[in-house]
């Protein structure tokens, strides 16, 4: 399944908001910014990688990478 930043972000939306939290509940316990968070929802590309991974751990979030079959 390919993902793009809006369908990342719909899930991260969708996984705080059945988790209870806030946007601001969740820049804070992540340690980002409540600017950053409006960003990775609305799937702004720009947002650092790092902070996204990060972000998705927090929510329990889990990635998988699957290389190309060569």
């Amino acid at each position: 399944m390919k993902h793009t930043t809006e369908s990342i972000g719909a899930l991260i939306r969708e996984t705080r908001k059945a988790q209870g939290l806030t946007q601001e509940n969740l820049a804070m316990t992540s340690g980002t910014g409540l600017r950053f968070i409006i960003d990775l929802e609305k799937g702004k590309p720009t947002c650092q990688f790092a902070k996204v991974i990060h972000v998705l751990q927090m929510l329990g979030i889990s990635i998988e990478l699957t290389p190309p079959e060569l």
